[in-house]
């Protein structure tokens, strides 16, 4: 009796979760297949890693994949206008840009990510999303949950599970989409809230949107649940069998590559540097001493760096040479605390020695940083 009642726990799912080394050349007609990793640089290059070398001809692929806590923003967006970039700092939260356009999103193992693979001919967003409905309504068919045009879906009407974004290549493409789950909803609300004031931009804007977990309608669907749910009706629609092959992002046997492809996904130039060109158009409010001073500020900032740089500072406030010194070194540097951070430490040794001078150069320099 026993023996029994772990069989049925086993397939309540009707999803088999087996590692496969080399299954790419071997299944035909569709592939499901879920990261190990939890790293969204690992499983963002795997994205890219299927788009580029598997025959979506011959296979479709659903991948599954969850990430500990990131902030994803769309390839022609602007961090600083979608997000809270010193919050995700302190909170050692990553940030990542994805090679899909779309808008920002937060990821936490709360949130499910899926991604459809298919040839540009059979691409067609809105079928995947129905199916994912589908499964939901599988699990549990009182849930109120529609597509709408935008192509997010929506509970109760009014609050959004899931967002949209997809790459359309030549001839492959993918569309990816989040479910929520059990997201941190107060992480959620305050990372993606951006602090930064006076910033012009033609990038692409995110558009707000209540959220609302699957979880907190109805506490049997856990991510897991959820996960296997749409992987049964991927592989109903697909007629393929009821496998969920597990992959190591990080196996070059596997996947040739994706370490270099997972690297460049880290790097400045990538996260910050395609950074659409943009303008800061400001007013610093210095508290000093008894007085407020009020310093305008004027950059342009492409691919990341400080292209034109003005300070509007009072006269006598601080010795004309200096003030020239901090605008010739900000000029062509990155758009970036930890640069800025080591460019005026280093012209504060050539500062005269002067305690007021250095307060005065120390609050100019700080209130520079916040900026960024």
């Amino acid at each position: 009796m026993v023996l029994q009642s772990l069989k049925n726990c086993l397939w309540l799912s009707c999803v088999l979760r087996t590692p496969k080394a080399f299954f790419w050349s071997t299944a035909s007609g569709g592939l499901i297949i879920q990261s190990v990793s939890n790293d969204i640089y690992q499983n963002l290059a795997v994205e890219d890693w299927i788009h580029d070398h598997m025959d979506l001809e011959k296979q479709q692929v659903l991948f599954l994949w969850r990430n500990s806590p990131a902030v994803v923003i769309g390839r022609h967006q602007n961090p600083w206008q979608e997000c809270n970039l010193r919050l995700l700092r302190q909170k050692n939260i990553k940030l990542a840009r994805r090679r899909s356009g779309g808008g920002t999103v937060y990821h936490d193992l709360g949130n499910i990510n899926l991604t459809f693979f298919t040839t540009r001919k059979k691409y067609e967003r809105m079928e995947n999303l129905k199916l994912i409905v589908k499964a939901l309504k599988a699990l549990q068919p009182q849930l109120d949950v529609h597509v709408t045009a935008r192509y997010d879906i929506l509970l109760d009407r009014q609050y959004k599970i899931s967002g949209t974004a997809a790459k359309l290549g030549r001839t492959s493409a993918y569309h990816h989409c989040t479910l929520l789950c059990n997201t941190d909803k107060s992480v959620l609300s305050s990372v993606l809230r951006s602090p930064y004031k006076g910033l012009k931009s033609n990038a692409t804007p995110s558009v707000p949107a209540l959220v609302k977990n699957l979880f907190e309608e109805d506490p049997s669907l856990t991510s897991e649940v959820l996960l296997d749910a749409i992987a049964k009706e991927y592989a109903t629609q697909h007629q393929i069998d009821h496998h969920i092959n597990l992959i190591n992002p990080a196996d070059e046997t596997l996947l040739p590559g994706i370490t270099n492809k997972a690297k460049e996904l880290q790097t400045w130039e990538w996260v910050y540097g395609k950074t659409p060109k943009f303008n800061v158009s400001t007013c610093l409010n210095m508290a000093y001493k008894d007085s407020v001073l009020d310093v305008k500020v004027n950059m342009d900032v492409k691919h990341g760096r400080i292209e034109v740089c003005n300070i509007d500072l009072p006269e006598q406030w601080l010795p004309p040479g200096l003030y020239s010194e901090l605008v010739k070194s900000l000029t062509g540097s990155k758009f970036c605390p930890n640069e800025t951070t080591t460019l005026v430490t280093t012209l504060l040794r050539v500062c005269p020695q002067d305690d007021e001078l250095h307060s005065r150069w120390s609050l100019l320099c700080e209130n520079m940083i916040m900026l960024m």
